[in-house]
């Protein structure tokens, strides 16, 4: 959701050296934008461990680079005390957290901007500063040669040619699949589907595993004759979810395909594209499918779909109007989750039929 954002302060700053200091998996996400030039990845697992000995260090390493100006998208406070105690000497972000003593451009984030969609916060924020903002819309460019691979890896499984799951390791292999190009004019549209029942939040953000096994039983129920492709992301940690999906009949074994924690972020981003559609919960993910254009159905519980929704106008959310929905809570404080439970997977079946629809003819 930053992307704008960045790509706005590159128009202001076009012959400045920009360097995004990230966590790695954010890092994965900006290496091929236009917009940034290096990267200082805050790595808090390794080398830069520890609550107060991590970011001590980071700014230490900071200093020598002699940066002129900090641009705080993160709200943290730690964010401000870092870049004030590696000497950068203009640090702009919001006033929030406690750390507006840190930020010699501190911004009061306006009422009207906590209702829009945190695109707008981050643009709003830099407008604030006095920069002329770009266009809104999400900015995730693909190295050429990955997302031929992720085609070619796609239309192996459409029609069943030999592969296996050890050929994402081969990333040398960037080259064309002839005996797929040989078969691009006698192409049919087999419907290729994308699930993410993984969500880093919590449980009140994630629609339950047995719903989504529901749904692709669904599905291969009926493109099953024909054909379809269903591909489970996430981390290793989605692996179970993923394995319960595949497993809940005979038919999804065939054709539910496990890619947790089997892919770099950049590969699951170039198979994200190549999905006809994406059913995802509030994740990360999610906004990777709407930066990529990918159709996609969002399904929201206890967040903000007006604040964290997916930008895109080739998404659709998912969500039930509760009394107690968005509770924005890790947890249902209630302990029921209805505004997850609630939406069947036959709701969202209906919606992704809708999709299909469109997306196959186009196609």
């Amino acid at each position: 959701m930053t992307t704008p954002a960045v790509h706005s302060i590159r128009k202001n700053f076009p012959d400045a050296e920009i360097t995004m200091l990230a966590v790695p998996w954010v890092a994965d996400i900006f290496r091929m934008s236009p917009d940034v030039d290096n990267f200082f990845i805050y790595d808090k697992k390794q080398l830069y461990a520890g609550k107060v000995k991590g970011p001590l260090k980071l700014a230490k390493d900071l200093k020598p680079f002699g940066f002129d100006m900090a641009f705080l998208l993160q709200n943290a406070f730690e964010a401000a005390l870092i870049t004030k105690m590696a000497g950068i000497p203009i640090r702009a972000g919001y006033k929030r957290d406690g750390r507006g003593f840190l930020l010699t451009h501190g911004i009061v984030i306006k009422e009207e901007t906590k209702k829009k969609h945190q695109v707008h916060y981050y643009q709003d924020m830099l407008a604030a500063c006095g920069l002329e903002t770009g266009e809104n819309h999400l900015r995730l460019p693909l190295l050429e040669g990955i997302q031929s691979w992720a085609e070619g890896f796609v239309d192996c499984l459409k029609y069943q040619s030999p592969v296996s799951l050890e050929d994402l390791s081969r990333m040398a292999e960037f080259t064309g699949l002839p005996e797929i190009q040989a078969m691009n004019s006698q192409r049919i549209n087999i419907p290729v589907i994308g699930f993410n029942p993984g969500a880093a939040f919590g449980p009140a953000k994630q629609w339950p595993v047995h719903k989504f096994g529901e749904l692709a039983q669904l599905i291969c129920e009926h493109y099953g004759e024909s054909g379809c492709v269903i591909m489970v992301f996430g981390t290793d940690t989605d692996g179970t979810a993923a394995q319960k999906i595949r497993n809940i009949s005979p038919r999804t074994r065939y054709h539910v395909l496990d890619m947790t924690g089997k892919t770099s972020l950049r590969q699951a981003m170039a198979l994200i594209k190549c999905c006809d559609a994406f059913i995802t919960n509030d994740s990360g993910l999610m906004h990777v499918a709407a930066g990529l254009d990918t159709p996609a159905i969002a399904i929201f519980g206890s967040t903000d779909h007006i604040a964290t929704g997916p930008y895109s106008d080739k998404s659709i959310i998912m969500r039930r109007e509760i009394e107690c929905s968005p509770c924005l809570k890790a947890h249902c404080p209630k302990g029921h989750l209805r505004c997850l439970e609630s939406i069947s997977a036959q709701d969202v079946y209906e919606g992704l039929a809708k999709m299909l629809s469109t997306n196959l003819i186009a196609n």
